[in-house]
């Protein structure tokens, strides 16, 4: 279990509330890492990410479920580093985007011309990870 209520902790914990993206890294069947920016929420147990079926992360996830997520910011001397190691569930066809992610991103739903209910419809996998270990 991962300690959130540590200085380190409570700052990671604050960048998953507040974030827009974070680097979600799987990695392909023959070992090679794929990062790549997702929007994301923090629901305090899970960080859900949706996909669509047929992208390389989904392919990923299936045969290897550790993935890394890492949070921007770090400076030049690695201050501010902040990545956290899970474990990725897929679920398919949902049925509804988790409503804390929709209050967080609706308000760029126009700028990608897309509805929620279009985004569950082309984004039909959700992704649930679990935080392992944290560090930074």
């Amino acid at each position: 279990m991962i300690d959130f209520t540590s200085e380190f902790g409570i700052r990671v914990n604050k960048r998953l509330l507040e974030d827009d993206v974070i680097w979600l890294t799987t990695v392909s069947p023959n070992g090679n890492p794929n990062p790549n920016p997702v929007w994301f929420f923090w629901d305090g147990k899970t960080i859900i990410v949706y996909s669509q079926p047929d992208s390389y992360r989904v392919r990923n996830i299936k045969k290897n479920p550790k993935v890394s997520l890492n949070l921007d910011g770090a400076d030049a001397l690695g201050n501010n580093v902040m990545i956290v190691s899970g474990e990725a569930a897929l679920y398919p066809d949902y049925k509804k985007v988790d409503l804390g992610y929709e209050a967080k991103y609706k308000r760029y739903f126009p700028s990608i011309s897309m509805t929620v209910e279009e985004l569950t419809a082309s984004y039909s996998v959700e992704i649930r990870i679990t935080p392992i270990k944290i560090r930074g």
